[in-house]
């Protein structure tokens, strides 16, 4: 990626300049709540409510069955026979999408289309792998909703449209040449380069669209784009729901993958591809053509303030505890260990 457009565009920054500037806010959060873990009591279903350290697939259980993807959980020792069984009594089939149990933004996502790859992929990476099926429908996007438990309508705060990372043709430029010529996919250019299902040499048709990723990552190339303007009561009379539906999850964003917007909006044909928890962005915010660096800011503390509310109504009326602080730093240790260990592996 260009370095200068990169610290021009604030869509590009690190994760680390969203949230140290809040940092001071956190902290009065933690005060007024007087423990520093508080934000452990949000979603009492989820391993320390969703901190990153979760298992994906046990949190995809809680979703009900007709809204998850066909999933199967592969631990390291499991002989690639059984991994094949596993997927036949699933019904997953080629292509699908492998991704690790415990990880986050895109983190070794991959979209599998024949069963060497998939040897390929089990063996490269040792660790416990989700095998979900590879869902259809062509459109995605993360809605972010949260209810107080005594509240019987929550609210969505945040719907982000993905647009995936495309080229059009025009019948006579290279797959290639396209991309040097797009201002967005050419900071991408060696993450693409990567992918071996795109044919840099092949010439598109006039006006023929080129997906050059299909998972739904910003640091894939993925475009956020600001949502909003769609939350309707329909929309959110769908998701109180199906919020009520999933036991003990109260606060994150969903992400998505549906056919249409109307669709959605009824509770029909998409699928969850996961929940996240306390460590869920209001994604909208990274449309930059729609939102400002410190407006963004402001939209990560007013969804703090909604946590904190929740968590406090889980401590104090339902008796729901909050993690020590030791244990919870013990947790994002190994995290961070773990995550270390897996991006070596790439």
């Amino acid at each position: 990626m260009n370095k200068i457009q990169k610290l021009l565009n604030w869509e590009y920054w690190p994760s680390s300049m969203f949230y140290l500037p809040n940092v001071p806010y956190a902290f009065y959060l933690a005060y007024k709540a007087k423990h520093p873990a508080f934000f452990t009591a949000v979603n009492p279903s989820i391993k320390s409510s969703g901190n990153g350290t979760e298992s994906k697939y046990a949190t995809l259980q809680l979703i009900p069955q007709a809204y998850r993807p066909k999933s199967v959980l592969v631990s390291p020792n499991t002989s690639f026979e059984e991994v094949l069984g596993q997927l036949a009594d699933q019904k997953i089939e080629f292509p699908l999408i492998a991704k690790p149990d415990i990880g986050f933004r895109g983190l070794l996502v991959h979209k599998i289309k024949t069963t060497s790859e998939l040897q390929r992929y089990l063996t490269k990476y040792p660790i416990a792998t989700i095998i979900q099926e590879f869902i259809e429908y062509k459109n995605e996007c993360g809605i972010f909703y949260y209810r107080n438990p005594f509240d019987n309508c929550g609210q969505i705060t945040s719907i982000t449209l993905k647009k995936f990372l495309t080229v059009i043709g025009d019948g006579t430029s290279t797959v290639e040449e396209l991309i040097l010529k797009d201002e967005r996919a050419k900071l991408y250019r060696t993450l693409i380069e990567e992918n071996e299902d795109i044919d840099l040499s092949y010439i598109p048709r006039l006006n023929e669209e080129v997906f050059l990723s299909v998972i739904g990552n910003h640091c894939k190339g993925t475009q956020f784009i600001n949502g909003s303007h769609l939350v309707s009561q329909t929309l959110q009379n769908t998701f109180d729901k199906l919020n009520k539906s999933i036991d003990g999850w109260y606060y994150g964003r969903l992400d998505i993958k549906y056919n249409s917007f109307e669709e959605l909006e009824q509770g029909l044909n998409f699928k969850i591809l996961e929940i996240n928890g306390i460590i869920a962005e209001p994604t909208h915010i990274y449309d930059s053509n729609n939102y400002t660096y410190f407006k963004a800011l402001k939209e990560i503390r007013k969804h703090w303030k909604n946590l904190y509310q929740i968590a406090i109504t889980n401590h104090k009326k339902l008796n729901t505890p909050y993690k020590s602080s030791m244990e919870f730093a013990k947790e994002i240790l190994h995290l961070k260990n773990y995550i270390s260990t897996v991006k070596n592996l790439n």
